[in-house]
């Protein structure tokens, strides 16, 4: 398998698990079979294994449970985190006292943003990694609608992608390990609750809001679902 028509093969290939892909691969070879006839054996082999996973709820609760919703307000968290890093420079600037605009209260926003983005992007990883890729097509079509009609003359449209590095970050520890230890869980959980409380005693009254409550726990029940699966399937390293 050295032309670049078996190239393409082994790269189609890299779909199956590592086991099952150097079986497959053999037998093709085995068989003498011409390059685009493996790749179609290849395809149909690789739609059947698909398939078969959307038939468990995991990956429906990944793609539309997280994934789309998620990557929506996260881009607005990451525009309201960027919009309040400058509203601390002006307030820094002209000596305001308003809450809203101090640091900590940039910090405990950057620190939600930083939270619920690996949270999501864990939960992705590690409960349906066989659909990754179906996530990560989803998570791009918000990514590009938004930035196609993004207009704040003072800000970079690229404020909206914050959110991908932590959560990126959170899916290759999902991949690699297939849930959080207990304790880690819950402390991830535990915080991002407190903060969301935090910011609303600090004066920022619009995370008091009934809408925003909704909002904000479309973003913090992957944490807690985190906790309930560390307490279902035990404790592993984090």
């Amino acid at each position: 398998m050295t032309n670049a028509g078996w190239s393409v093969v082994e790269v189609a290939a890299r779909s199956l698990h590592p086991e099952e892909r150097e079986v497959v691969l053999g037998d093709l070879n085995e068989r003498g079979e011409r390059a685009w006839q493996g790749l179609l054996d290849i395809l149909d082999l690789v739609m059947r294994r698909q398939v078969m996973l959307w038939k468990r709820w995991q990956p429906w609760l990944t793609a539309f449970g997280v994934t789309v919703p998620c990557s929506f307000l996260l881009m607005g968290v990451s525009l309201s985190v960027c919009q309040s890093w400058l509203w601390f420079i002006d307030a820094r600037t002209l000596h305001s006292a308003d809450p809203a605009r101090s640091l900590p209260m940039l910090v405990c926003h950057a620190a939600l943003l930083l939270g619920w983005s690996w949270t999501a992007g864990f939960f992705v990883g590690s409960t349906s990694p066989r659909t990754l890729w179906v996530s990560a097509l989803l998570c791009c079509s918000p990514c590009m609608f938004c930035l196609a009609r993004f207009h704040i003359p003072s800000l970079s449209r690229l404020c909206l992608l914050v959110f991908l590095v932590p959560a990126i970050w959170g899916v290759r520890r999902g991949l690699r390990i297939s849930r959080l230890r207990l304790s880690w869980a819950i402390a991830l959980a535990s915080a991002t609750t407190l903060l969301i409380v935090g910011m609303g005693n600090g004066g920022a009254g619009r995370w008091w809001t009934p809408s925003a409550w909704v909002l904000n726990g479309i973003l913090t029940w992957p944490a807690w679902y985190l906790v309930l699966a560390s307490t279902r399937l035990g404790k592993t390293a984090c």
